[in-house]
């Protein structure tokens, strides 16, 4: 009689089991459908005009980025064409993925299907997975990346199979090859690890290997980096440069999954600290306790967080075992869903946006994804004004990789001549004939550009129907270089964010 029952409460639990994962599964792709919906418009995101054409300079590394964002912009045009839509295919899945982890995590945390389902609920509706999903941008993998190797070492520490070190290490090896903050996370985890426990699991040899693996796999971008001066390191000085105080940094931390569902990150930070049953799992909300000081020190973004603010997420979603809590949840879940995707996706037209003070503020991610054809169509009225003899020797130069990438992209079809910048990697792109001496500058700044022409002279300002950070940028047409570009090109370097 105990086995039979043993065996009919083992077909429960497989049943179960599945019912979640079908439910997960139907919650994940729904959100892939939903920010594949919205992935046509309004335009752009800035860096994604930048990946757009460093994914036609393919390279084992790039002087502020690995290499894979700028692969997978090359593929997915090659696969889906040249189009906005086409290069947020593989973000919209990472997206939906990365809600099914965190059903599969809410179940390794003890969580039945509802909770499990529930869970996925609340990582849909997180303004972390939705930002992260809707664009293409080094963030699409690395936040399917922490929420994966989290689940994976929460998965080893349950289940006690340790050969699966060698998933978390390739995972792990993946974010290496997408955004080196993957690193954060590793040293986090190991901290947590060696604070609250099980310090065992770092001895096993399937950990040592998972490690090995990572790096092999995340070779290539940190072979390029040793070769070329690690040139990622005076990046990363100029991300943590930032005057952004504590509160500054608390406050990114409220918003980072969205305010309505702060209480219940929150609440899986205190009962993974707190929980008997949950001793084990510890080390995620040590990790997360770590982090923090460490990243306020460094004046780091509050973003950097976000991978971890989800599972600590997940874990809220499971104390929620009372119907009045999981209606509480949902509740939650519904109002910040919504607000969040005011804040990410273009739900509304940007007009709609820019007329009213209170969706300005909220939808300021809007306007930096509008206006590119306008900015293109601008510098193509300069250069259409040049005399016939200067417009052949002409070229256009950009400040920075936005405005570069956004000629790239629409200045073909308005006749301009080809497009550099001497910002991050596009300076490794190309650089001007030293036969060219006529230049139309963009966003440069006049005084220091001016220094390098016999002669330079104003033909306006950018101007934009909707809130623009180009806004008022100056167009310059300079003639006659002091210097060949050969020459001159190394000083027109440079790295950072603007």
């Amino acid at each position: 009689m105990d086995t039979a029952t043993a065996a009919v409460a083992a077909k429960k639990e497989a049943a179960s089991t599945r019912s979640a994962k079908v439910w997960t599964g139907i919650v994940s792709g729904a959100v892939a459908v939903l920010l594949l919906a919205y992935a046509g418009g309004p335009g752009y995101y800035v860096d994604e005009l930048y990946f757009r054409v460093a994914g036609e300079h393919l390279a084992w590394g790039y002087a502020d980025q690995p290499l894979l964002v700028p692969l997978l912009s090359w593929a997915q045009i090659a696969l889906f064409g040249d189009s906005l839509t086409a290069i947020r295919v593989v973000p919209a899945v990472l997206g939906g993925v990365a809600v099914f982890v965190a059903g599969l995590t809410a179940g390794e945390l003890g969580a039945g299907r509802r909770r499990q389902v529930l869970a996925a609920c609340a990582a849909a509706a997180s303004l972390a997975t939705l930002a992260a999903g809707h664009v293409l941008h080094p963030t699409a993998v690395d936040h399917l990346v922490w929420v994966t190797a989290c689940w994976l070492v929460i998965r080893i520490i349950r289940t006690g199979d340790q050969r699966l070190w060698l998933a978390a290490g390739a995972v792990a090896g993946v974010g290496l090859l997408a955004k080196y903050l993957v690193v954060l996370l590793a040293v986090g985890l190991a901290a947590g690890l060696l604070i609250a426990g099980p310090r065992r699991i770092l001895l096993s040899r399937w950990a040592a290997g998972g490690a090995a693996l990572a790096l092999l796999i995340g070779a290539p971008g940190l072979v390029w980096q040793a070769v070329n001066g690690w040139p990622q390191l005076t990046m990363a000085g100029v991300l943590t440069s930032g005057d952004s105080g504590v509160v500054d940094f608390l406050v990114g931390q409220v918003l980072m999954i969205g305010p309505f569902l702060a209480p219940v990150w929150v609440a899986g930070l205190v009962a993974l600290l707190r929980r008997a049953e949950w001793r084990s799992y510890r080390l995620v909300a040590v990790a997360y306790l770590v982090m923090v000081p460490v990243l306020m020190l460094l004046g780091a973004e509050p973003r950097y967080t976000e991978g971890l603010l989800s599972v600590l997420l997940t874990a809220g979603c499971v104390r929620a075992a009372t119907p009045a809590r999981r209606l509480w949840l949902g509740v939650a879940a519904v109002v910040n869903g919504v607000l969040a995707a005011l804040m990410v996706l273009p739900v509304l037209p940007v007009s709609t946006y820019a007329a009213n003070p209170v969706l300005a503020a909220l939808g300021e991610e809007q306007f930096g994804q509008t206006g590119w054809p306008s900015l293109a169509a601008q510098v193509a009225a300069v250069h259409r004004a040049l005399p016939e003899s200067e417009r052949r020797r002409a070229v256009v130069y950009a400040q920075n990789y936005g405005e570069a990438g956004a000629l790239d992209r629409y200045g073909p079809a308005y006749g301009l001549p080809p497009v550099y910048s001497g910002h991050n990697a596009y300076a490794g792109f190309g650089r001007p004939a030293d036969a060219k001496d006529v230049v139309i500058a963009v966003g440069v700044d006049r005084a220091a550009f001016s220094a390098l022409f016999e002669r330079c002279e104003a033909r306006g300002r950018l101007t934009f129907d909707v809130p623009h950070f180009e806004e008022g940028r100056e167009l310059l047409v300079c003639v006659g270089p002091r210097r060949p570009w050969s020459s001159m090109w190394d000083g027109l370097r440079w790295t950072g964010t603007f």
